[in-house]
């Protein structure tokens, strides 16, 4: 028997008009007319039997049935289009390791060392995205997330990597390699905020004890790339954890004028969503992961499950 379906244009029609609320909307994201928008949702009203829309002048209002038709032809469309997407790339999207961290760990820190996993693991498709510190883990769709902090969330297990370092570092165009500093006078040198951790330079005085005067001033940045990235310019000193700029270091592109770094408060954890807690790829992640660090850190290894 033939089944009783209505076209997918007419579907597309539909879920267009009625999250635009308006033919006119609808017909400018399919790219077609207003006209065939309009014809196609009222050959599929009759088809159904039912209105899906009322017409308030030039207002559309969904209808009790529209509302409900909506909410199943979206999961349906969205479905589709995820099987779809999985025969383009010939795996589905659930199979990948999806891995979330802080953007300028990713790829600062990560993605300079992730090529020796994929070595040892090749067959592990991975997915990497940015995350932020307010994640939920009972409901994200992340495998693992790298994320700085104390080391207790809510729904998750972590295991720490390692601590965080602060350093405060300059281009040698600002301060000369050969001049080391033990008093910073703000109203003198500029310097350089994170608008993300605003505490930065209290928290790194405070840790080294350095003597200093003035107010705490300088351009702001939102990310930590971008504040190395000015420093690097000579723009003005700042404030940033050792591991992001251990290559600038060693190049000689960025110094340490007030010399060695100081712990701050946390550290950097692998986190897992309890609900992921026995996902195999995750686990080898993990695994190489820590063996890693503690391999660079020269730190014992870790006993996992």
């Amino acid at each position: 028997m033939r089944r009783f379906l209505p076209s997918l244009s007419a579907l597309q029609a539909f879920e267009a008009a009625a999250r635009h609320l308006s033919f006119t909307r609808a017909a400018e994201d399919l790219q077609i007319t207003q006209s065939g928008v309009s014809r196609q949702i009222s050959n599929l009203e009759k088809q159904l039997g039912v209105e899906l829309f009322q017409r308030a002048g030039s207002r559309l209002i969904l209808t009790d049935a529209g509302k409900k038709y909506l909410r199943d032809v979206d999961v349906m469309l969205n479905q589709l289009e995820e099987m779809t997407i999985d025969i383009v790339r010939g795996r589905k999207a659930d199979s990948s390791l999806k891995i979330a961290g802080n953007p300028t760990f990713l790829s600062r820190w990560l993605a300079p060392r992730l090529k020796g996993f994929v070595k040892s693991a090749p067959g592990v498709p991975i997915e990497i995205s940015p995350v932020s510190t307010d994640i939920d883990f009972q409901t994200c769709v992340t495998d693992i997330v790298i994320i700085r902090g104390a080391g207790a969330w809510a729904a998750a297990r972590s295991v720490e990597l390692f601590p965080e370092e602060l350093v405060v570092v300059a281009s040698p165009d600002l301060i000369s390699p050969m001049q080391k500093l033990n008093f910073l006078d703000f109203s003198q040198i500029p310097t350089l905020q994170n608008s993300t951790r605003p505490s930065l330079w209290l928290q790194w005085l405070r840790a080294s004890r350095t003597e200093h005067s003035g107010l705490i001033q300088g351009v702001r940045f939102p990310q930590s790339d971008m504040l190395i990235n000015a420093a690097i310019s000579g723009l003005g000193l700042a404030v940033v954890p050792i591991h992001y700029v251990r290559d600038e270091l060693e190049s000689g592109r960025l110094h340490l004028p007030f010399g060695a770094g100081v712990r701050s408060s946390d550290s950097y954890w692998i986190v897992f969503p309890e609900r992921k807690m026995h996902n195999h790829h995750a686990l080898i992640f993990r695994d190489w992961l820590t063996h890693q660090v503690r391999k660079e850190f020269g730190m014992p290894p870790v006993m996992t499950e």
